[in-house]
């Protein structure tokens, strides 16, 4: 699992032999089962994990609806970075929508992953750049683009996902109900 969380730090930064070690003793790796939150609302993210195997779902929780906004699959950091950096209340929840494992890394470690590998820091500007890039084109296209464009937008963004996550999270994520999802979906088949 490990070698999955190097292999993908090695697609930002060049990490030197020893500095493999180093990553390893600073990740742990923790399990959650389907339905089960990694973060819930109103708690404070402590950790970045690194999925190696599953799905999360991040949504708000509002009243009686669930406004779904990202997913978070294999092979990728789930954080909400805006509770962990300012270590306050999260106004939003991550949640698996299937079993998951993650390799976790608190801000302590984080600080020390930093400091103590040649370009640390680099990553994680490389990686906090990338994050950026994906929040401002996700609400863009909530502002400008149609349910059919949005639709399109998570298509091409998680092409192995339509089969994996329910269809209600779906029209949550393209900010329509599961009926309208439906009645898109058939009208791009008869295209």
């Amino acid at each position: 699992m490990i070698q999955k969380l190097l292999h993908h730090i090695e697609s930002f930064i060049r990490i030197e032999q020893r500095e493999k070690g180093l990553l390893e003793s600073l990740f742990e790796l923790k399990e959650w089962g389907k339905h089960e939150y990694v973060l819930q609302q109103g708690d404070v993210c402590k950790e970045i994990g690194f999925v190696t195997k599953g799905l999360v779902a991040y949504f708000i929780e509002e009243a009686d609806e669930h406004h779904t906004y990202h997913f978070g699959q294999e092979n990728e950091f789930v954080c909400n970075y805006e509770s962990f950096l300012s270590k306050s209340p999260s106004s939003k929840s991550i949640k698996c929508i299937e079993p998951v494992e993650m390799l976790c890394i608190n801000q302590v470690k984080l600080e020390q992953l930093y400091e103590q590998t040649a370009q640390g820091e680099r990553m994680g500007r490389l990686i906090s750049e990338q994050l950026f890039l994906t929040a401002i084109a996700e609400l863009t296209s909530f502002y400008v683009d149609s349910p059919e464009q949005r639709y399109l937008n998570f298509l091409k963004r998680y092409p192995s996902l339509n089969q994996r996550i329910p269809q209600y999270l779906i029209a949550s994520y393209i900010k329509v109900k599961p009926q309208s999802l439906s009645r898109i979906r058939k009208r791009m088949l008869k295209k």
